[in-house]
């Protein structure tokens, strides 16, 4: 049974209070009442999260938290007092960020990307705004071309920093970004390179022979989404591609290539047309 993670647990006995659920160890812990399912049998299996209460003992949830431990989210302030600041994370009880794991001083009402983790001195669920101490390139798990989950942490002049896959920071260049980003987004990256430093770069589009599939997919789709005809050709401005898209007008035109040698499109002056 792990705190801050999701658990499987078995049905031991149902009280006044709630049900109590168990694991192969015999440690126990209370589900609410609240929580408890309309139909339910003594030694069916249930998954729950694991925390500690108001009172610290640990109790289960079937709610489905926004962060788990070990975990990078974009959670708001709801509450700041002298014991730290309060980021809400979709149970009653508010997930803590001491002053001493607050980069800047947190204010009320503000998200932060925070990182969540069990605090080894006093057993309890917390979150740190310190994020490189969580994180390190000193030896990478990740090699060139491979397909990663990122996480956009901070916009800088030269790109987007990212977290790779919860272990890595990397860069993302600001050329490269062909549609609107925002703080906390996640989605799927590809690493491009991998510098003699271990700095890491990232591109939001598959590379090499690997783009011309996805990306000609999606100049297909939207050409059938808007009908059969596309208003974009090799001399449109690379600014209406970007906008329409999301592409760099090079990978707009290695697209075009591979439908119209597949005879998905027909290319005419004025743009393009499903076949």
């Amino acid at each position: 049974m792990e705190l801050g993670k999701y658990n499987t647990l078995e049905i031991l006995r149902d009280t006044s209070v709630g049900l109590f659920l168990g694991d192969e160890e015999g440690n126990d812990v209370l589900l609410p009442n609240k929580y408890v399912p309309e139909n339910f049998e003594i030694g069916d299996m249930l998954t729950v999260f694991c925390y500690l209460d108001y009172d610290e003992r640990p109790v289960s949830t079937t709610l489905k938290p926004y962060i788990t431990r070990n975990d990078f989210h974009l959670l708001r302030v709801a509450e700041v007092n002298n014991f730290g600041a309060f980021m809400e994370w979709g149970l009653e009880k508010h997930l803590l960020v001491p002053f001493r794991e607050q980069r800047t001083k947190m204010v009320d009402g503000q998200w932060y990307i925070v990182y969540c983790y069990l605090d080894e001195k006093t057993d309890r669920l917390v979150a740190s705004n310190k994020l490189d101490k969580f994180l390190s390139n000193e030896e990478l798990t990740v090699e060139d071309n491979d397909e990663v989950n990122i996480l956009f942490t901070r916009k800088t002049d030269l790109g987007w920093e990212v977290i790779i896959n919860n272990l890595h920071k990397g860069l993302v260049y600001s050329n490269e970004v062909f549609k609107d980003i925002s703080i906390g987004d996640k989605q799927i990256g590809y690493i491009k390179n991998i510098r003699t430093d271990n700095k890491i770069d990232v591109s939001l589009q598959p590379l090499g022979h690997l783009s011309l599939e996805p990306v000609a997919a999606k100049i297909l789709q939207k050409i059938k989404d808007d009908g059969g005809y596309l208003g974009l050709h090799d001399k449109s401005d690379p600014e209406d591609i970007k906008i329409q898209l999301q592409l760099s007008k090079k990978a707009f035109k290695k697209g075009v290539g591979t439908l119209y040698r597949e005879r998905k499109i027909e290319i005419r002056e004025d743009g393009l047309y499903l076949l």
